[in-house]
């Protein structure tokens, strides 16, 4: 007989649409047996006729009480305010208000039978006997019938809505992220202005000297530039686009080392190889008068209204008087090698001059002979030729060095302290700012030999331009302000329009106390 039971039993548990007859009795069952054993309870005088108010079951968390724990089993008197029994509610255990850092489970639309079922049921073995195809279609028939075909091995254990809630007006959650099924909406960002990769207008440069140590490429305000080849320095109108040639050194050996034009005005400043200065009328183009003092070539040039500085390859500057025949009125001889980077800031109060020795000094204004630096800074580790001063911040200077440092830096000078340091990865050759944009352009040599347009202060990079083969030696700004030339070892200048929409600058006034820099420049003897 034994056995006969034991097939009994095994009968019953595999049978899913029939009622177990031994197991343990569901909650509900449960719940409704307790129930009525609350309502048919004696009370303390033995009548089992004390009929309660029906009430909901408890909770599956707190255990039950019997109620003659807490009160007599007495027939309840109805109270005098029955407004006020009605009035009074059971606080909510879940409140209704929905917060968004909360994704909770939409219990109206879980199956908790198929979940608890996925959850519990063991895998099938690998080894299992596969002979048996009616048992397939059998369990294919019980899904069809009870889960409406859903697989129990593929069904949710729980279910949720399709957006989490909106979150309450005026609460940041760092964490929303985590647990939110939409992305979270960024900052919206202004996209950065395009910037044309290809130049404008490319021009032939032949027998432009190779040499970092020289500045052979300038723009003047009347929209001419001035390029040095060989011993020859040539014209190249940017409103015509003709091109004429200003002057020539009568020595084949002799060479132009550098050019510079005055601001405002007509004159242009040539140094040469052997060491004198010359200045040119680039309106007539007539030469004016040479000035001797260096004993070398002059590698880099400046002008302050009337004053133009010069430095030679022997270290020392010297600040000319162009309106006197005694035109030598200051020498600076800091520097121990050559000198080839030399600028006027935008104020005039000061001086900046870097050389190969890898020193930037900074002087100020005063004239004389045995004046000493405002500031000696040595923190580049190579030849500093970049150097530029802010037009928007008269105070505000940045110096490039060179194959072995490769750093821009940025120099306060009302503290002389280097503000910031950016590692460009290549040679610095020169650098500009634009006038209206918060920008500046910076010419690079080996590896890439390209400009690379930075937004200041980030210093984010905007765009790199490409196209010269070799490295860049020189640049020059538009007097507009929205056009770069620049001139590379592979002999051609390319104009670059990188900043095309910027602002035009509203003409400054002129006062009656001012004086024209031409005025000035007529007493030339």
């Amino acid at each position: 007989m034994s056995h006969f039971n034991f097939e009994k039993t095994v009968n019953e548990l595999t049978r899913l649409d029939g009622p177990l007859q031994k197991a343990p009795l569901m909650r509900w069952q449960r719940k409704a047996k307790e129930a009525d054993l609350r309502l048919t309870m004696p009370s303390a005088s033995g009548d089992v006729s004390c009929v309660l108010s029906p009430s909901k079951p408890r909770s599956a968390k707190t255990p039950a009480t019997p109620l003659s724990a807490k009160l007599p089993c007495h027939t309840f008197t109805p109270c005098k305010t029955p407004k006020s029994a009605a009035l009074t509610k059971t606080p909510r255990k879940t409140p209704m208000k929905s917060y968004g850092d909360r994704f909770i489970p939409n219990r109206s639309t879980t199956n908790f039978e198929m979940g608890h079922y996925a959850l519990t049921r063991k895998k099938e073995s690998a080894d299992a006997n596969e002979e048996e195809e009616d048992s397939d279609v059998y369990q294919q028939l019980l899904n069809s019938a009870l889960t409406n075909g859903v697989d129990p091995h593929k069904a949710k254990i729980l279910s949720y809505k399709g957006k989490a809630p909106p979150q309450a007006e005026g609460i940041s959650n760092n964490l929303k992220v985590l647990y939110s099924s939409v992305k979270c909406a960024g900052p919206k960002v202004n996209p950065t202005r395009q910037v044309p990769k290809v130049p404008e207008r490319i021009l032939d440069a032949p027998d432009l000297r190779d040499d970092y140590y020289l500045n052979l490429l300038d723009w003047s305000h009347r929209n001419l530039l001035l390029v040095a080849l060989g011993n020859a320095v040539y014209l190249w109108n940017a409103t015509e686009g003709s091109i004429s040639q200003l002057c020539e050194l009568p020595y084949a050996d002799d060479y132009f080392s550098s050019i510079r034009c005055i601001e405002k005005g007509d004159y242009v400043a040539l140094g040469t190889s052997s060491g004198s200065v010359m200045l040119f009328d680039i309106g007539t183009e007539k030469h004016i008068r040479t000035m001797s003092g260096h004993s070398a070539r002059v590698g880099a040039l400046d002008w302050n209204t009337f004053i133009l500085s010069s430095g030679s390859r022997c270290g020392a500057i010297h600040h000319h008087d162009v309106r006197v025949a005694e035109h030598h009125v200051g020498t600076l001889s800091s520097h121990t090698q050559e000198v080839c980077g030399l600028k006027w800031s935008p104020d005039k109060r000061y001086l900046a001059s870097g050389a190969n020795d890898n020193m930037l000094y900074i002087w100020n204004a005063t004239l004389g002979h045995d004046i000493k630096p405002l500031y000696s800074l040595s923190e580049h580790q190579s030849s500093v030729k970049a150097i530029s001063w802010c037009s928007w911040q008269p105070s505000l200077l940045a110096s490039g060095g060179g194959l072995a440092d490769r750093y821009i830096r940025f120099w306060n000078m009302s503290t002389g302290t280097c503000l910031n340091a950016v590692n460009t990865h290549s040679q610095v050759c020169s650098i500009l700012w634009s006038k209206e944009h918060r920008e500046l352009i910076s010419g690079h040599g080996y590896s890439q030999n390209q400009l690379s347009l930075w937004k200041y202060p980030s210093m984010s990079k905007v765009a790199d331009l490409m196209g010269h083969s070799a490295r860049i030696l020189y640049m020059a700004l538009s007097p507009d302000g929205t056009t770069v030339a620049s001139a590379g070892a592979d002999e051609t200048i390319r104009l670059w329009k990188c900043f095309e929409n910027i602002k035009q600058a509203k003409a400054p006034t002129k006062t009656s106390g001012e004086t024209s820099t031409l005025s000035i420049l007529k007493k030339i003897r």
